[in-house]
């Protein structure tokens, strides 16, 4: 038995304090689910895992870069074949910039096949007088508020489980089959972003990795190879329902290890990190990598055992911290987080969310972020790491393939006053397609220098 299952089964977090799970009202209901989804096919498997750690330990010393991006909280209605592309296609172009203009590998992994739970700050939730169980997602309720949809439904879990074997099939048949072949480079060039300053400046790179491959093909390295015609894709979401992912926890045959096979990477959000909780105790014992978001309210010593029972063995690519501190507080809350973890000497992926903490409400009562809020916040996330002798890893993003208008700012400038014109978030406000490009290219640029 490995240090990290020490003292551990998949069911062992039962034991301990489990925050923001269901109130499920039929429990026997919601055991003849479980009993179905431990008997369905792994998600993802074992050496796609394995293959994704090896990754990330080269971006704890800065030989490879973490993009880690899509919804914020993917709805059953938005699983659609253009939806799923859409989004693959600006993780793909995110992922050429930063290869191409910054110079250095980089993991490209999806917020999807997956993310349909959402913790919230209540149980209930009251409008006009009316109260009702919160939405937490659709794996376990329905957003409209009355008290059928609200009411959690465990065959939810069943539905997400489809509905994320449905996307992953998709995006295998996208990065395997010829979509994401960097020979497609300018075909990603979205229309209402190649008529955006963005779009033309990645239709010029493109121009230029096109020109690199037809000599590549000139002088003998055929494009068929599988590091031009096929690119890989990781999954990725919060480990939230802990029913859920027990079921979709197994044994690999080769190593004897416990793998959570819902995705390739979990991670626990910061309203569910304690160290003595139910998520902490669970996901010590699978082998994933795994991530921890960080809040600037952090206690020092609280990060230090966190990290102690997560990596036990200091293992690189194992534990990723994302950091969500906000525009106003990265500056004077990072610093000591990474003096700390550099005199530990701690193999950790360090990744900036520059979504969560920079949100706020515009005049015309919709949830926002500006992108030049999220733009510094990156830049301070970078410049800090650069100033304390640690390496930047990675950014976490919510963004979307759609030409949505949530965030404000960017290129075009979206202003408060336009954001209903495209507003489709259920959740949380995301960059779309031009702002996502825009900052991959503002991050190309930190990682050359």
């Amino acid at each position: 038995m490995s240090v990290i299952q020490k003292n551990w089964t998949k069911s062992s977090w039962k034991n301990f304090t489990a925050l923001q799970q269901p109130n499920w009202p039929d429990p026997q209901a919601v055991e003849r689910v479980l009993a179905n989804l431990s008997s369905l096919p792994p998600l993802v498997f074992a050496g796609e895992i394995r293959s994704l750690k090896q990754l990330l330990a080269k971006a704890v010393t800065g030989d490879a870069f973490l993009l880690q991006g899509g919804d914020c909280s993917e709805n059953f209605s938005q699983v659609t074949a253009p939806n799923i592309r859409e989004t693959l296609k600006v993780l793909l172009q995110m992922a050429v910039v930063l290869t191409y203009a910054g110079g250095k590998p980089v993991i490209k992994m999806g917020r999807i096949a997956g993310q349909f739970a959402k913790p919230r700050s209540a149980d209930l939730e009251t409008v006009d007088g009316l109260e009702l169980p919160s939405y937490r997602g659709d794996m376990v309720n329905k957003s409209e508020f009355t008290l059928e949809a609200r009411t959690p439904n465990p065959k939810y879990m069943l539905k997400g489980y489809n509905m994320a074997a449905s996307t992953l099939n998709l995006l295998r048949a996208f990065t395997r089959g010829g979509y994401g072949s960097l020979q497609r480079v300018q075909a990603w060039n979205q229309e209402f972003v190649a008529q955006s300053p963005m779009g033309r400046s990645y239709d010029r790179m493109a121009k230029q990795i096109s020109q690199a491959i037809r000599f590549m093909e000139t002088i003998g390295i055929s494009a068929e190879t599988p590091q031009i015609n096929q690119t890989q894709l990781f999954t990725s979401h919060e480990a939230l329902l802990l029913q859920y992912e027990e079921a979709l926890t197994r044994v690999d045959s080769i190593t004897g290890d416990w793998y959570d096979c819902s995705a390739h990477m979990l991670w626990i959000g910061e309203r569910t990190r304690q160290v003595d909780g139910a998520h902490v105790e669970f996901l010590r014992g699978v082998h994933n990598p795994i991530g921890v978001k960080i809040g600037p309210s952090y206690k020092i010593d609280d990060i230090k055992r966190l990290i102690a029972i997560l990596n036990p063995d200091n293992e690189p690519g194992r534990l990723t911290l994302i950091t969500r501190f906000g525009l106003k507080k990265i500056e004077k809350a990072l610093s000591p987080l990474l003096r700390e973890a550099k005199k530990e000497g701690y193999n950790i992926v360090w990744s900036c969310d520059p979504m969560h903490a920079n949100t706020y409400t515009a005049k015309s009562g919709h949830k926002t972020r500006n992108f030049n809020d999220i733009l510094s916040e990156i830049t301070c996330f970078f410049e800090t790491h650069w100033s304390e002798g640690t390496v930047p890893g990675g950014v976490h993003f919510e963004m979307t393939g759609n030409n949505v208008t949530e965030c404000t700012g960017g290129a075009h400038n979206i202003l408060d006053e336009e954001l209903a014109s495209n507003y489709l978030t259920s959740c949380d406000p995301r960059l779309n397609a031009e702002q996502s490009l825009e900052v991959a290219f503002q991050i190309a640029d930190m990682i050359r220098s």
